[in-house]
């Protein structure tokens, strides 16, 4: 590579160049997502100005405006951090899977944490906010894991085609179990439908509290699972020779990807296509270094979930289109352009 004097460049300079331009997009990214933060308090049926919010910022909520302010910030909070536990679970399963089409959606890990959660409801009739997170978090462990060994019987393993098909298919099996589940509980079925939508209206703080340590935990194992995965991508084999345990590796990554997802659902219901759309989008622009790709995908999630939000105020007033609605409108024709994209083949 030549620098813009026609000298060539060394490979460590080369590096270094890269890595100065990747923590520039990285600030980048921070201040897209303090911005849609602001548009997300400003914004609603009701704009407000800016001593509004300064004023329910510094807790007054003495006239309308305030009050309505006061309202957004946790559900501006729920969205921040929601938007980034999927944009991350998505890159973290694409990684483990090297699947181009892995997403918490499409490989049916949203819609196991929704049917755990109904028929905890339904037939259990757990109400405590811990048992739904951790009920959620069973239902998505279980179904990757029954998605991953559906996709792997058959010649040539789990491909990435076949984990696609495999989610598919257990998402529309489980999302039609849901609906017997709840078609003869008139008394949930209001509730759960709702929820089921994906959403983050309503959000408090004393919600936010009950996910946020699982969230977190996911957050930490899937941000120091970036060596990991980036061995894994060289695959298995490879992976093995340079000294990674293949099967605890991708345990490891699993397993906070699960948590993000799973927390996410029982607070959020699930929503979809976050974690397909962000990852790809942020490997056109960074590459496939995980170090890298792994917080980009989570501030690029972020910024998906907030700017979804907002858009959802906008264009039902003087009602609202809840953000997994949203979100829907925006991933299916982009998952419909990856997989034209790709050569099936090469899935």
């Amino acid at each position: 590579m030549t620098a813009g004097d026609g000298t060539s460049l060394t490979p460590a300079a080369v590096a270094a160049r890269s890595n100065r331009m990747r923590s520039l997009g990285l600030a980048a990214m921070i201040a897209a997502v303090a911005a849609l933060c602001v548009m997300s308090l400003a914004i609603g049926t009701r704009d407000v100005a800016w001593s509004d919010i300064l004023a329910a910022l510094h807790g007054q909520v003495d006239s309308i405006g305030q009050a309505a302010v006061a309202m957004r910030i946790p559900r501006t909070a729920l969205a921040l951090v929601a938007g980034a536990a999927l944009g991350l679970a998505g890159a973290v399963m694409q990684g483990v899977t090297r699947n181009p089409l892995a997403d918490p959606g499409i490989l049916g890990v949203n819609m196991g944490a929704s049917l755990a959660v109904v028929i905890a409801v339904a037939w259990f009739n757990i109400t405590s906010a811990y048992a739904y997170i951790w009920v959620a978090v069973l239902g998505a462990a279980c179904s990757a894991v029954f998605v991953y060994t559906i996709g792997s019987h058959g010649r040539g393993g789990a491909t990435p085609l076949k984990l696609a098909l495999a989610g598919a298919a257990t998402s529309i099996a489980f999302a039609s179990l849901v609906i017997a589940v709840v078609l003869p509980r008139n008394d949930i079925a209001g509730g759960i439908r709702a929820w089921q939508v994906g959403g983050v209206g309503g959000a408090t703080f004393e919600r936010i509290s009950h996910v946020l340590p699982f969230l977190l935990v996911g957050f930490a194992i899937s941000l120091l699972s970036a060596r990991r995965l980036n061995s894994l991508a060289l695959g298995d084999d490879l992976a093995a020779g340079l000294g990674e345990r293949v099967a605890v590796a991708r345990a490891v990554a699993a397993l906070g990807a699960v948590l993000l997802c799973g927390a996410t659902t029982a607070i959020c219901g699930p929503i979809g296509f976050v974690g397909l759309v962000v990852p790809h989008v942020c490997r056109l622009f960074i590459g496939i270094d995980h170090r890298w790709l792994l917080p980009f995908s989570a501030l690029g999630g972020a910024c998906l979930l907030l700017a979804g939000d907002v858009l959802g105020r906008i264009v039902a007033r003087p009602a609202e289109l809840d953000v997994g609605i949203v979100t829907a409108l925006v991933g299916a024709p982009f998952f419909i352009w990856i997989v034209r994209r790709q050569r099936v083949r090469d899935l």
